[in-house]
């Protein structure tokens, strides 16, 4: 009985009910030709399965698997016309191809399949061939292509962020129902929730950088404690997440930006499953739920009660369930190991560096022209004609903050959009103040070249006095003079 593990339970079966025979010849004495006539086998087949199962036991009765098996008896160009018809596009049915075949066959003299034998060429063609030939090659790298899967090894090693519209219907500030979208930053290790962030317009780079802005920075709930710079930030191709908005926020903190291939979601299933956890446990408890994108009758939330509903959703029920895969809590799993965040030097730094938009500008004599607009400080005065770098808010255009190599210069201030004027008397006296600077400075150079050439000294060149600027006329004239 040695070896018979190893039969399959149809060849153990068989080769028992040989056994039965066999062992009954054996004890009783009895003829083979006497066994084999009750059996209806021949006599040289109980003698050859005696000989085999004193040899090898059990496992010697296994009938014993034909040499020509999984061999097909027909023409190479048979079979190779058969899985051409069957990788056509669109994919043709098995009794079409079988026709097809069959007037092949015999106008080339082939020996004709039948339709058993075409249905199995077919069956056994490679399942990738297959989708390929039908779907296409983006069907065919989701489901056949090597993947390289990120893995996370400590908490904020790898952020993962996308943006999805939600299966819910909420009212704006008009009452019109509308559908929010979502923005989510992931922990990849952990699976914990780092921000999120709710509007009710597609979303933007300012989206993100807000979105972002939240996550990094040490949270005002005491429950949440996710916060810190990530060494990775993982997203798609949108044009949101390449921006240079998003590039430059990226160099400033020193964070690593990857985006996954064009049109190829892979890679980014824990976000998503996020998305979907959110849609399957929370949105389905909601007034206003519809999967099917109709908008119910009834009464909707707004976004501040959906905000609300979703916070609690996230800290209460998401970051303390044990997840299938990690095998802990989200909030506990970021948590262990006494992890430090690596956090920004200040919050205003943080807030500078997300909401802001970092532009290179030339100074000109009449300040920083910028989006049609001139923005004008008197600290300007002494770098005109220099590149300089300004900072803005995209939703607050009145004012730009102004960086000459790295350090902070001033406020320069749109007068139309601010309310804030600079007067005439205030630029003379500036402009003033900074000729008489350079010409000190020109007066100081000469002084030192003669000091050291040995030429005579020259008196410093008087500076002519600057014109008065004429008062105002007092009566009304006419537009010709």
């Amino acid at each position: 009985m040695a070896g018979s593990d190893a039969l399959s339970e149809h060849e153990r079966r068989q080769a028992w009910e040989r056994y039965k025979r066999i062992r009954s010849c054996l004890d009783a004495g009895v003829l083979a030709t006497t066994v084999a006539r009750e059996q209806g086998l021949s006599a040289r087949t109980i003698e050859r399965w005696v000989a085999r199962y004193r040899r090898d036991g059990l496992t010697g009765l296994a009938r014993l698997p034909r040499a020509d098996r999984g061999a097909r008896h027909f023409p190479e160009d048979l079979v190779r016309l058969i899985e051409g018809l069957a990788l056509r596009k669109p994919a043709p049915t098995a009794a079409a191809v079988y026709r097809q075949v069959v007037g092949v066959a015999e106008r080339e003299g082939w020996p004709t399949p039948s339709y058993s034998t075409v249905y199995a060429v077919i069956r056994h063609l490679d399942p990738a061939l297959v989708t390929l030939a039908h779907d296409g090659t983006k069907a065919y790298r989701l489901a056949f292509d090597l993947l390289h899967r990120r893995e996370a090894t400590s908490p904020n090693d790898l952020w993962q962020a996308d943006h999805t519209p939600l299966d819910l219907w909420v009212r704006d500030a008009d009452g019109t129902p509308v559908r929010p979208w979502l923005t989510a930053i992931l922990d990849d290790y952990s699976r914990a929730v780092a921000a999120y962030r709710l509007s009710l317009s597609a979303p933007t780079a300012l989206t993100t950088a807000l979105a972002l802005r939240d996550a990094i920075g040490r949270k005002a709930d005491p429950c949440w404690h996710v916060c810190g710079i990530p060494q990775t930030f993982y997203t798609d191709h949108g044009s949101d997440f390449t921006s240079r908005h998003i590039e430059q926020i990226a160099l400033s903190l020193k964070m690593v930006l990857v985006f996954s291939e064009p049109g190829m979601p892979r890679g980014r299933g824990r976000i998503e499953r996020f998305f979907n956890t959110v849609n399957q446990l929370f949105l389905c408890t909601l007034p206003g739920y519809a999967p099917n994108g109709v908008p119910p009758s009834g009464p909707l939330l707004t976004v501040p009660q959906l905000d609300a509903h979703l916070r609690d959703f996230v800290l209460e029920d998401y970051h303390r369930r044990i997840h299938s895969e990690t095998r802990m809590a989200p909030q506990a799993r970021w948590e262990a190991g006494g992890f430090l965040p690596h956090l920004p030097e200040s919050p205003e730094e943080l807030g500078l560096l997300l909401l802001t938009v970092s532009k290179a500008r030339k100074v000109r004599q009449d300040g920083i022209h910028f989006e049609t607009m001139r923005y004008l400080d008197l600290t300007l005065a002494a770098y005109v004609g220099e590149w300089v770098t300004i900072r803005y808010d995209p939703q607050d255009m009145a004012e730009i903050r102004v960086y000459h190599h790295d350090c902070f210069l001033c406020r320069a201030v749109c007068q139309e959009l601010a309310g804030e004027t600079i007067s005439l008397k205030e630029l003379i006296r500036t402009r003033n103040a900074r000729r008489r600077e350079l010409r000190a400075t020109l007066t100081d150079r000469a002084a030192l070249l003669d000091q050291l050439l040995g030429a005579p000294q020259q008196p410093p060149p008087v500076e002519s006095p600057e014109p008065p600027v004429p008062a105002p006329p007092r009566l009304k004239r006419y537009v010709n003079e």
